[in-house]
């Protein structure tokens, strides 16, 4: 089938497409990867690449790789538009493929269950293939090993991915391995393109979440009765059991964050953003379709509910993100790749903490449209996701054989179990007996803003309230403002006025009082650095972390939040 495309009449390359074009033509190297943030354009720069190799006669065929059913139908409806026909009902069973398609859209498990149909279709006409979120090539060893073999003999490779790091060892088909220090090796990119990159240029929407803690009373199976705060200083193992509580749909925990998000979203539609939607990433079918029910009590309306790769999935969602339906709940599908820009409000209420999952998942939220739109997502406040948070501008890389955080066969279980796997095992071992929640701080642009320990208070709602039409450099500063309205209110500007140190303010204090008092206060002098000298707050907090150790603001000991505050006095 031949290819006859006006390039002038594509829509216009962003710079970062731009450029990565270019070094990919200049080069004509078989393999390229390339890292993008979500929402940054990767299939545009993708297409228009396969455009060219096509146009040139460099190729005869596009293959595309992606993670799941839908990706399929939503790559070949994108590669209509530029007048690249792609078939996205093609199986491994068919022996031939019509002439009026360039190609066809497979997944990784169709590649990795059979193939040398693959290899086959690719050796007998020069093709290029598109590896969509290749990390996934490394999901299993026979996918890594199928992806392989098939496209071993490609003429062109095209990795993409948002994010290129594993939490395992599994190296990712045809990605270069440089050894770095301590003779590890890490995954090297062609072309990067991060999210504080394509914030700064306004290609996607700054994130703010709002953290909520509360308390979770649960029974467990030898008939303990336990109480914890969540978000408080605890063990590994408390903690999951906490998080997991808060995350049961019959306490008050999920109703409230649910009625708070509900909220949020009419803001952001009063606001100006008037098609804005929420989605709900749950841990699985059960709860999806429990906190489906909560959400027809808070709104009065049913949401749309996606719990599978099952028939017509790929259909609601994209009647939904054509829609102003106001809710989706998923499961993991949604987590990566799904196109819905106007999604703009986020409850996350899964235990999933992998930082791959994480920032997938973030990634469904960040798809700018027009300046000045923010994204709101709600989270449990426990220490993994308040450090994901912090460090959703961190470009990361995949290593292969370093120290890692976590262990790696455990994190690849939980990015990756299936949803009738996750939370059944789980819900047996404990009994649920209360929860509620309270917001506990606001992270943005890596910075903590801690609010009083109570829900519903004016100060819940102003925060909820925030304009939804604001720059970055607006949201920091609205933020900032509050954060020393509420200092004052509480006495705490007062206090540090008078000069009282921390431990003499806050003798009386719980410890978590005590870590929201410190926060403030840490957050306050960072905020009078940056109008002093004009470094971004992120910068300094990132300074003060190097010079003391320790994790971001937002899940620091009382005595490293005292240890900073200290030091950027001495500034």
């Amino acid at each position: 089938m031949s290819t006859t495309v006006d390039l002038d009449a594509l829509p216009p390359l962003r710079a970062w497409q731009r450029k990565a074009l270019v070094l990919y033509l200049r080069q004509r190297d078989r393999d390229f990867l390339a890292v993008a943030t979500p929402g940054a354009g990767k299939t545009t720069f993708a297409l228009r690449l396969a455009l060219e190799m096509l146009g040139d006669g460099t190729v005869e065929q596009i293959m595309v790789v992606a993670p799941t059913e839908h990706l399929k139908v939503q790559w070949a409806q994108a590669a209509a538009r530029v007048g690249i026909s792609l078939d996205a009902a093609f199986r491994n069973a068919d022996l031939h493929q019509s002439r009026d398609f360039h190609g066809a859209v497979v997944t990784y498990a169709q590649v990795g269950a059979d193939p040398a149909v693959h290899r086959r279709r690719t050796m007998t006409r020069k093709t290029m293939v598109i590896l969509d979120e290749v990390h996934h090539a490394g999901d299993s060893r026979s996918w890594g090993e199928g992806v392989r073999l098939a496209y071993e003999h490609a003429e062109r490779r095209l990795q993409l991915t948002g994010t290129p790091f594993r939490s395992d060892d599994n190296p990712i088909p045809f990605v270069n391995y440089e050894r770095g220090p301590g003779g590890v090796l890490t995954s090297r990119p062609d072309s990067v393109y991060g999210y504080s990159e394509a914030l700064a240029d306004g290609v996607v929407r700054p994130v703010m979440f709002l953290a909520y803690s509360g308390e979770a009373r649960w029974r467990t199976k030898a008939g303990d009765e336990l109480a914890v705060r969540l978000g408080e200083p605890l063990t590994k193992d408390l903690t999951a059991q906490a998080w997991r509580t808060a995350l049961d749909p019959t306490g008050e925990w999920i109703p409230q964050v649910l009625r708070a998000a509900d909220a949020r979203l009419t803001a952001l539609r009063t606001a100006g953003m008037g098609d804005a939607g929420g989605l709900v990433i749950a841990s699985d079918q059960t709860a999806a379709r429990a906190y489906a029910r909560v959400i027809e009590r808070v709104t009065g309306l049913p949401p749309v509910v996606v719990v599978s790769d099952d028939a017509g999935a790929s259909e609601r969602i994209a009647k939904f993100a054509e829609s102003d339906e106001r809710w989706m709940v998923a499961v993991r599908m949604v987590s990566e790749g799904v196109d819905i820009p106007r999604l703009a409000v986020g409850v996350y209420a899964t235990n999933a903490q992998t930082p791959l999952f994480f920032a997938q998942a973030i990634g469904r939220f960040v798809r700018a449209r027009r300046s000045g739109e923010t994204a709101t997502v709600f989270v449990p406040s426990v220490a993994p996701l308040l450090e994901l948070a912090a460090d959703l501008e961190r470009q990361r890389d995949h290593v292969l054989g370093g120290p890692k955080d976590e262990d790696p066969d455990a994190l690849l279980r939980e990015a990756n179990r299936e949803e009738k796997e996750l939370g059944e095992d789980d819900r047996k071992t404990t009994e649920t007996l209360s929860t509620s929640a309270e917001l506990d701080q606001v992270i943005f642009d890596g910075t903590s803003f801690g609010t009083p320990v109570a829900t519903g208070t004016p100060e819940e709602e102003e925060f909820l309230g925030l304009p939804g039409l604001l720059t970055p450099d607006q949201v920091s500063m609205l933020l900032n403002k509050r954060q020393s309205e509420q200092m004052a209110r509480n006495g705490g500007r007062t206090n540090a006025d008078r000069g009282l140190a921390p431990s003499s303010v806050m003798r009386s204090q719980t410890a978590a009082e005590k870590r929201i008092l410190l926060r403030k206060q840490l957050n306050a002098l960072v905020a009078s650095r940056h109008h002093a000298t004009n470094e971004p707050h992120g910068k300094i907090h990132a300074e003060l972390r190097r010079l003391c150790g320790g994790p971001p603001s937002a899940q620091a000991s009382i005595e490293q939040l005292q240890e900073r505050i200290e030091k950027i006095r001495e500034w």
